[in-house]
């Protein structure tokens, strides 16, 4: 069976999409675009154990090549996909202890009230240039792109600078949207070395700063990884949590019951935010694996050298792990989900996004408590970018 994993179909009902791929099994042989050829797991329990088991699912072949790149890419995607998402132990150990205190619970609750202050901001902004505004473009996006610009200790002044480099990546839907991004991914990796010498020679504040300082003291890490770092943290750190904000607020918008269940008492907000992350399911499929032996799983016999990919969307849709998955449930306990991974590769900006995410809708709706659609729902759009869940465009109004 054919599986369309970008048509619009796919994204506006993803459990009705998922459900052909799970009727043909636990495991699944599907194309996936630019991957090519890969297995996909269709539940639960399956995804969080290709997720936790990277003694038979390796993300590099023989300690090599990452598993998602092919031979003819340029060598600068190969160069910032060096980093610990693409890392198997010890090196994915080695380099998440050194970013880790940064994103302790700790210290990111310490910085919500820097957060809420950006999205107080940027909801009365929201209208600046007129009616109706893209709340992708124009809320969304920004949220995490300032946040992340503050924990890495980037210049204010750089941010529209992220801005166009971060839309170019919104680009990748297909063979030549990939090389169209190779410009923006050189100019981006040349800036963050410029950055990295400048708290070579002046010290700071932020991550990067901190990067520095491990690797004046002698740290493992080298100054190419420092990069990858920093270019993995600015990816991670913003397009997942851009796209987590504006599916949150459409489905708010579009079912005014779920969004008066959340404005009559806000201290619902976190278990809220559980169930976007579940239902939205932003990031809807795994790096992808190398199976390292013949296996079975699934009642399916896998052989070495085949890639492997956990389907996070159809974990998270699995009914075997949540009563009626279909539904979003605002209110759902217990909420079992894997939109931030599992095992050591589990999210490590997890608390910070959850945490945007919360300050995200309650400024925006406090600020435009009329705030609507511009659109008839069935004309929104979501990007044809295999593996992520994308609005493309959120028009709204207020009345």
């Amino acid at each position: 069976m054919k599986i369309d994993i970008t048509n619009q179909e796919f994204f506006r009902d993803t459990a009705a999409a998922v459900a052909p791929l799970r009727a043909m099994g636990p495991v699944a042989e599907i194309h996936f675009p630019i991957v090519g050829k890969v297995w996909i797991t269709t539940t639960y329990e399956l995804a969080g154990r290709v997720l936790k088991d990277s003694e038979t699912f390796t993300l590099r072949k023989n300690g090599g090549p990452v598993a998602g790149l092919r031979w003819w890419m340029p060598r600068i995607v190969r160069a910032v996909s060096n980093n610990m998402l693409t890392m198997d132990e010890p090196d994915h150990t080695r380099l998440r202890e050194i970013v880790d205190e940064a994103f302790r619970r700790r210290a990111i609750l310490d910085m919500e009230p820097r957060i809420r202050a950006i999205t107080d901001t940027l909801a009365n902004e929201l209208f600046a240039d007129g009616s109706p505004a893209d709340v992708v473009d124009r809320y969304s996006r920004r949220i995490p792109l300032a946040v992340i610009c503050e924990v890495l200790g980037l210049p204010e002044a750089d941010r529209p600078r992220f801005m166009a480099w971060s839309n170019s990546f919104t680009r990748l839907t297909n063979l030549m949207g990939f090389f169209g991004l190779i410009p923006a991914m050189v100019s981006m990796k040349r800036y963050l070395e410029g950055q990295l010498d400048v708290a070579r020679k002046n010290g700071g504040e932020g991550l990067i700063a901190e990067l520095v300082r491990v690797e004046k003291e002698g740290g493992r890490i080298s100054g190419d990884e420092m990069v990858s770092m920093v270019f993995l943290l600015l990816g991670a750190g913003t397009e997942t949590t851009t796209h987590l904000i504006s599916g949150s607020v459409f489905e708010l918008l579009r079912n005014s019951e779920r969004r008066d269940w959340l404005e009559e008492d806000w201290s619902r907000i976190n278990l809220a935010i559980e169930e976007f992350l579940r239902f939205v399911s932003p990031v809807q499929f795994s790096k992808p694996r190398y199976i390292r032996r013949d296996i079975e799983l699934g009642g399916v016999r896998l052989p070495a050298g085949d890639k492997i990919m956990a389907m996070i969307v159809a974990a998270n849709m699995d009914p075997a792990e949540s009563e009626h998955p279909e539904k979003l449930d605002l209110d759902r306990r217990p909420n079992r989900h894997l939109a931030f991974g599992t095992g050591i590769h589990f999210c490590l900006g997890h608390q910070l996004a959850r945490i945007e995410g919360k300050c995200a809708l309650e400024a925006l709706l406090t600020r435009w408590p009329k705030l609507e659609l511009a659109v008839p729902e069935t004309e929104i759009r979501w990007r044809a970018r295999p593996g992520i869940r994308a609005i493309a465009s959120l028009p709204v109004i207020s009345r």
